[in-house]
């Protein structure tokens, strides 16, 4: 194993993508979007080889013929409201790292197990169970947080957070200059399948001057639009979800509040949502995890009606 050292993610994937290509075969495309001015990270980088390996093999064998594998970098600000929700990750700054297929994708019951040694799915001879696991190990070892997000025939996304190298000697200060927009009482409703997530999201909306409701389901949703007296301004709603997607929840919704806007939230990218035909392209979305900023800043394009591009 090479000694830990300070180095640039984009190029180490970038001098992996060939050999990714050639692992995964022609008939999947192999999507690359790098983030600009990454910050520094330290890792022994064979260990990050490791990881793309693994998790393409994994997203390839989830694709039944043709299929996309999307690979993405960019920088991001945990702030303690999320990190609070996923322990033991530590409010601060890191590279993530998101790898995402629109395979098969996983039962709650498979998810549940997903980085345990020697679980697998696969046929006899196929896999060892060991993928995964070795993931999750070289991200804990440094010191670096996984998410999975997974539906079954919709698709997988992991993302991977790594402790910027300098995230010490970066202007906080200055970070925390950028004018975080606000809300003027504005009704919103947040429909989220997550306790945690809608509880978090709720209180973020409350703090930016919100008024809120929430619902679980999107059953619980529609009977709380249609007794609404007062018109809800917006509606944020994550997209896969039990009984109801959240785009004909949106539609729903409609009948009872006209002229209601929306914001989309998903742990998968925008564009592997559009391309299952559950979201139409150019809505207002957000990225799963996003922070007190990034979620400000999505409510008031949604409301405005400015466009935002989606990740």
């Amino acid at each position: 194993m090479i000694a830990p050292r300070v180095l640039d993610l984009n190029d180490v994937i970038a001098g992996m993508l060939r050999m990714l290509q050639r692992l995964i075969g022609e008939n999947i495309d192999l999507q690359w979007l790098p983030g600009s001015a990454l910050w520094p990270i330290k890792m022994d980088p064979s260990q990050i080889d490791q990881i793309l390996v693994n998790l393409c093999v994994n997203a390839r064998d989830a694709i039944a013929d043709t299929g996309v594998i999307k690979i993405q970098t960019e920088n991001i600000q945990i702030d303690e409201g999320y990190a609070a929700l996923h322990p033991p990750l530590m409010a601060g700054n890191y590279v993530m790292l998101t790898i995402a297929d629109n395979g098969s994708g996983m039962s709650p019951e498979v998810l549940s197990h997903v980085f345990e040694p020697f679980f697998t799915t696969k046929e006899v001879g196929r896999g060892t169970g060991l993928g995964l696991a070795t993931v999750y190990g070289i991200v804990q070892q440094n010191h670096g947080h996984i998410l999975v997000y997974s539906e079954q025939n919709f698709g997988t996304t992991f993302k991977l957070f790594f402790p910027s190298e300098d995230a010490a000697s970066l202007d906080a200060a200055a970070l925390l200059r950028v004018e975080t927009p606000r809300g003027h009482g504005e009704r919103v409703l947040v429909v989220e399948d997550e306790l945690p997530v809608l509880e978090m999201s709720a209180e973020s909306l409350r703090t930016l001057g919100y008024t809120v409701w929430t619902a679980a389901t999107p059953a619980a949703a529609l009977s709380l639009a249609s007794a609404q007296p007062d018109a809800i301004d917006l509606l944020i709603t994550d997209v896969i979800m039990p009984e109801m997607n959240g785009s004909d929840l949106a539609q729903r919704i409609a009948q009872s509040q006209p002229g209601v806007k929306c914001l989309y939230m998903s742990g998968y990218p925008a564009n592997f949502v559009t391309q299952r035909g559950v979201l139409e392209t150019g809505v207002h979305f957000i990225s799963k995890p996003f922070t007190l900023h990034q979620l400000a800043v999505a409510v008031r394009h949604a409301l405005t009606g400015d466009q935002l591009s989606p990740a």
